[in-house]
């Protein structure tokens, strides 16, 4: 039996290019509740592993989302499923900062890609995250690959605890629920289905606002400190 879900769990991913609702369809079908073992494993590697940034994180929600609607609760209930995956969330937030933390120090003279870390660096990384750390997280939440980063980043720049699980608390409890109500409100409409792809990266598209405002922002602050330094 072990053998068979292990075998489906591979198959689940190489139907992806078909549509992830579709994989996920397909899955709920053949294991009914144990997609949520499924669900939470993806979304705590994608999270939790900074070499895993690659596995889908907002359009697997939102797929979720969709299939929880059209499959009804009594296979995928969308509270449970907001529970299960921010709790997987949470935890791989913190593998990846306790990671980062281990390391931190113990990176300091290492090379990577020709550039040495050096304590200087490490001290402004935990300046910046003792500064900037909350709206950093929270916002880099809704950003793939950065969300996996994030964490680790925190970790090695020594954040404080206390601060780095609030802000992951708030920023996970706001990326799950968003997500994943999306995917139940508009997954059963015609459009979406036929568009599904498009849709997400719409949604993803949406969600990087906050961050090209904070960008700009910080931009035009630069810019400003220039020309009064002039």
């Amino acid at each position: 039996m072990l053998l068979n879900i292990i075998t489906d769990f591979i198959s689940f991913f190489k139907e992806i290019p078909q549509g992830l609702d579709v994989a996920l369809t397909h899955f709920v079908e053949k294991h009914d509740v144990l997609t949520y073992a499924l669900l939470c494993t993806i979304i705590f590697c994608e999270t939790g592993l900074v070499i895993t940034p690659f596995l889908p994180g907002d359009s697997l929600l939102f797929a979720a989302g969709a299939v929880a609607a059209t499959v009804g609760a009594g296979v995928l209930n969308p509270m449970v499923l907001i529970l299960a995956i921010f709790i997987a969330a949470i935890a791989g937030d913190h593998v990846n900062y306790l990671v980062g933390r281990f390391l931190g120090k113990k990176a300091t003279g290492a090379k990577i890609l020709g550039f040495t870390i050096k304590p200087e660096y490490l001290e402004k990384t935990h300046k910046f995250y003792e500064k900037n750390g909350a709206k950093t997280l929270i916002i880099a939440r809704f950003v793939p690959i950065v969300r996996t980063f994030a964490p680790f980043v925190a970790g090695v720049g020594q954040m404080n605890y206390i601060k780095f699980v609030s802000n992951c608390l708030v920023g996970g409890l706001l990326w799950v629920c968003s997500m994943i109500m999306l995917g139940y409100f508009l997954g059963s409409f015609e459009f979406v289905k036929k568009n599904f792809e498009i849709v997400v990266f719409l949604i993803i598209g949406v969600s990087l606002i906050p961050v090209m405002l904070e960008v700009i922002k910080a931009r035009m602050k630069k810019d400003k400190s220039t020309s009064d330094k002039k």
